[in-house]
């Protein structure tokens, strides 16, 4: 028995490991600087920082029991918690807090549970089980109802309403069945669809306050006081760091409150502004070396759930690093999607590390199935 433990900790993903934890101490140190003021006693009142490595510690803890469970057993389980996900995302418009305008938390005491969070891991388990038993190139049935169970939970959060976790969706789902292989004519019908989809959802849709979110990122400068505050600032809070940065806790633009959404979705431009180019050059390396450690597992996989399991996590993460680094330079328009381990998320976070956790077990198992 010591010596099975020994040898799956031998084939354990260490780098993959070491990026996270890497990625998460940085977050911690940056979201230290985004809190400022915000030291006050108490918990409910407790800075970002406290809070977030509150929810650390839970994450990691997820992380270990995702690693000892051997994720074989999780094709038994995978509706169950499927079920279990619509189930909280009908109770967010009954019982849920309304936060900016949106209802997409449920508070338990003082903590908050995002239920689109979970919907990702659910969603990525549902899919991986049905592609693991699939080894041709999907046709319209299966992909018919691949669209099928992906359909409850999209709408669900489009609702609430998430654009950007309905994209997060939308991107495991999406990345999943291509890299598994679809028709020629389904491709085709699809790329021509596009535009009609995207013309439906900009005129039914979307909501004003998205479609704006659009127009801004087009022109940020028309309505530089309004909409479009968010991405100048973050743009000049980012130009400002310059080469090498301000340095800890001596950003202007964070410290004396200019840029909005510092802690969460803008937290890339409190890093950028006080560690400068060089800084951001390190963090995009860690993230290059944490994407290339989950791809080696990919490939490393001796079955195809695993396989399926990894490839999901990996367009995942893909997503949420390059959409949230596209909007915060203002290359994209702002989705509220956070940088993973780095933007302040208990919900998120905890996600995270389970599917961290996940892709660790794999690589784990990955010479011997079924430990």
């Amino acid at each position: 028995m010591e010596k099975t433990k020994q040898a799956l900790l031998r084939h354990l993903n260490w780098i993959l490991l070491g990026c996270a934890l890497a990625l998460f101490t940085v977050g911690e140190i940056n979201l230290v600087s985004a809190s400022g003021a915000r030291l006050d006693a108490g918990f409910a009142q407790a800075g970002f920082y406290e809070r977030q490595l509150i929810w650390g510690l839970i994450g990691l803890c997820c992380m270990t029991l995702t690693i000892c469970f051997d994720y074989h057993k999780l094709l038994r389980f995978s509706w169950y918690l499927y079920g279990i996900t619509l189930f909280l995302l009908i109770l967010v418009p009954l019982i849920g807090t309304t936060v900016y305008g949106a209802k997409r938390w449920i508070s338990v005491g003082a903590f908050s549970i995002q239920p689109s969070e979970v919907a990702k891991f659910a969603l990525l388990l549902a899919t991986a089980k049905f592609l693991s038993t699939r080894t041709e190139t999907l046709g319209w049935k299966d992909f018919g109802l691949i669209l099928l169970v992906a359909a409850p939970p999209l709408g669900l959060i489009l609702k609430q309403p998430d654009l950007g976790s309905g994209l997060m969706l939308l991107f495991i789902v999406g990345g999943m069945v291509l890299f598994h292989g679809l028709k020629a004519s389904i491709l085709k019908v699809s790329a021509l669809a596009l535009p009609c989809i995207g013309a439906f959802m900009w005129f039914v849709g979307m909501h004003d306050y998205q479609r704006q979110r659009i127009l801004t990122f087009l022109s940020p400068e028309a309505d530089p006081l309004g909409s479009g505050y968010h991405i100048l600032q973050s743009r000049i809070a980012i130009g400002s760091g310059q080469l090498w940065g301000k340095g800890f806790a001596s950003g202007t633009q964070s410290q004396l409150r200019f840029l909005p959404e510092r802690h969460s979705d803008f937290a890339l431009a409190v890093f950028g502004e006080e560690w400068g180019y060089v800084g951001c050059v390190v963090l995009i390396c860690l993230f290059v070396v944490f994407m290339m450690s989950i791809l080696t597992t990919i490939i490393q996989s001796r079955d195809r759930f695993g396989t399926m399991l990894c490839v999901g996590v990996f367009f995942y993460f893909f997503a949420e690093i390059s959409i949230n680094m596209g909007m915060v330079v203002g290359l994209m328009p702002v989705v509220g999607i956070p940088l993973p381990f780095i933007s302040y998320g208990g919900s998120a976070t905890i996600v995270n590390f389970t599917l961290i956790g996940l892709v660790l077990g794999i690589s784990m198992r990955r010479k011997k199935l079924h430990l």
